[in-house]
């Protein structure tokens, strides 16, 4: 099965753990789909070999949720399917806040990261002190978080430098509405790739696996498809598991 292929493939990756063992934070990652050409292709970049969690492999935007990211103002709400599975097996206190907010820091680091904007634009009223979206809201346009689909979940394991309860959206390149300046440089090296280009980078071996279930989510137009199920990747006794959450009907 494909599902025990991509476990086997993760359990015979993992290395020895010498860290102490942290809480995993919530985080939120976006995969960015370009499905203009005959091929659908990805916006991926790579981190710089200095930095703590996963130096010099390419990875999706993203990054640990913020407090502003659950009180911002947006454009449109999350969708109502999005949200219910935003909060099954949620860690901690479930609410309806730190869904949005996983939803609004994908967006929010989307932009930091790559200067690239999911929004609409806002009277020219709205602003904040907040790090982050004080900028955002300064390009005139405020978040549009119905543009994201929730598609993948993984915890990192424990004993990491740094342990996240990563959420992976999926969003369009064509919802992108501007590009108002350049990252902030977190990300070198940011380009449009095939998956096969993808597949082919210094990748971590779970952005292998996210990378595998995106190519399953979408359909004959290579675009992402409407799901009720998010698979769900976490350590249990020293071994990778994948679990299927379900939003009941």
């Amino acid at each position: 099965m494909i599902a025990n292929d991509r476990l086997n493939r993760l359990n015979s990756a993992e290395r020895p753990r010498v860290d102490i063992n942290l809480r995993p934070r919530d985080a939120a990652s976006i995969v960015l789909i370009d499905n203009s050409g005959k091929q659908p292709r990805l916006l991926v970049g790579k981190r710089h070999p200095d930095q703590v969690f996963l130096p010099n492999k390419f990875v999706f935007p993203g990054g640990r949720v913020d407090n502003a990211d659950t009180r911002v103002k947006a454009g449109d709400a999350l969708a109502d399917l999005e949200r219910d599975k935003l909060l099954l097996d949620m860690k901690g206190r479930p609410a309806t806040s730190r869904a949005r907010g996983l939803a609004m820091a994908a967006i929010r680091e989307l932009f930091e990261e790559t200067g690239l904007i999911l929004g609409g634009r806002h009277d020219g009223t709205l602003k904040t002190s907040a790090k982050g979206w004080s900028d955002f809201l300064a390009t005139g346009f405020q978040p549009k978080p119905s543009a994201l689909k929730f598609f993948a979940r993984a915890i990192t394991p424990p004993r990491r430098p740094r342990r996240y309860d990563t959420r992976f959206f999926v969003a369009m390149a064509k919802d992108v509405v501007d590009q108002s300046r350049d990252g902030d440089g977190e990300l070198s090296h940011l380009n449009w790739l095939t998956f096969e280009e993808a597949q082919s980078c210094n990748l971590h071996i779970m952005t292998r696996t996210i990378l595998d279930e995106v190519q399953d989510l979408l359909d004959v137009r290579s675009r992402p498809k409407r799901r009720s199920t998010v698979p769900y990747y976490f350590e249990k006794r020293g071994t990778f598991c994948r679990s299927v959450l379900s939003v009941k009907a």
